[in-house]
């Protein structure tokens, strides 16, 4: 591994809205590129959201490690006006609209890196260690060179690490995509993290789909800072769809060493972008919904925070010589 060892980074909490397929696709129903207005209407969107954040932090959510994560496509004017006030950012590497890291001739990262000087550099990875050797050595051969680029650069790395079942292991387990996310991708995690590392792949901090087991953010935070890599940590991104399964996976991570934050989007925007764009809320009404959203997330981590502390107090005081 690298002997860059930057400061570890205490805390982090981002609203993710770097996505561009979910709006394109999903929100307006396009089966092809977004005409003018169409691409308009996106950055529009992602505007709002950033509008939501801003009313949270109006309303007195901490300012320390609270940012977004944001695309250089649709995200751009958002991006400036985050600089400009100050807020902590994020943004995306690669090309728009890659399924796989695609940097593009000649350079490790898209132009909108340099106009921007985000705080961290975002690349999203799709790594089952069972899958295809060949497509995984192509990925983790372009990530350790994304890493040697960001390493020379000065720039911190936040890699987003997602691990799809293959198909023999969703048949193994009757197609239950529930039992996959129980038993299996914990474990691949795990491997995949190790694999990535093996292969010059060294972000300061990984975002992983959500885990909901004790036992299982343990070994992933392990393996994060494994080597001598301390100063690694790891955030939750919103694998469930649902705000119960966030809910639990919240609680579970943030009393784990090595668990720092979060990076929330679809949970946070998608049903008040949705009934927006059918009419149902304003955009005043939507941007109030998506601020709810993020300090909802915040203090359920910070209760679960507290919760952990005040139990480490107690034990303490029960095993402190009288």
């Amino acid at each position: 591994m690298s002997t860059r060892q930057p400061a570890p980074v205490p805390h982090l909490y981002l609203l993710a809205f770097d996505e561009r397929h979910s709006f394109e696709n999903a929100l307006l129903g396009l089966s092809g590129p977004p005409t003018p207005d169409e691409a308009e209407a996106i950055r529009h969107m992602k505007t709002l959201i950033y509008t939501g954040f801003r009313l949270a932090l109006r309303r007195g959510v901490k300012h320390d490690g609270t940012g977004i994560l944001v695309d250089g496509q649709y995200g751009n004017n958002v991006a400036r006006q985050a600089l400009e006030e100050g807020i902590l950012l994020a943004m995306a590497a690669e090309k728009n609209g890659q399924e796989e890291l695609d940097l593009g001739e000649g350079a490790c990262v898209g132009p909108h890196i340099e106009t921007f000087d985000p705080a961290f550099t975002q690349a999203r990875v799709r790594y089952n260690p069972e899958d295809e050797q060949v497509i995984n050595a192509r990925r983790t051969e372009r990530l350790a060179l994304l890493t040697e680029w960001l390493q020379a650069h000065g720039r911190r790395f936040l890699l987003e690490l997602r691990v799809p079942a293959t198909q023999a292991q969703l048949e193994a387990l009757g197609g239950d995509e529930d039992r996959y996310d129980h038993e299996l991708r914990p474990s691949l995690v795990v491997r995949a993290m190790s694999e990535l590392q093996a292969g010059g792949v060294e972000p300061d901090i990984w975002m992983l789909e959500s885990l909901d087991r004790t036992e299982d953010c343990l070994r992933v935070a392990l393996q994060a800072r494994e080597g001598g890599r301390e100063h690694v940590s790891c955030i939750i991104l919103d694998h469930h769809a649902d705000w119960e399964g966030l809910e639990r996976c919240l609680r579970v991570a943030a009393p784990i060493p090595g668990f720092i934050g979060f990076a929330l989007g679809r949970t946070l925007w998608w049903e008040p972008l949705q009934a927006l764009h059918q009419r149902q809320l304003t955009a005043a009404e939507a941007a109030q919904r998506i601020c709810d959203n993020y300090q909802r997330a915040l203090l359920l981590w910070n209760e679960a925070l507290l919760r952990s502390d005040c139990q480490r107090s107690a034990m303490q005081q029960e095993v402190a010589p009288s």
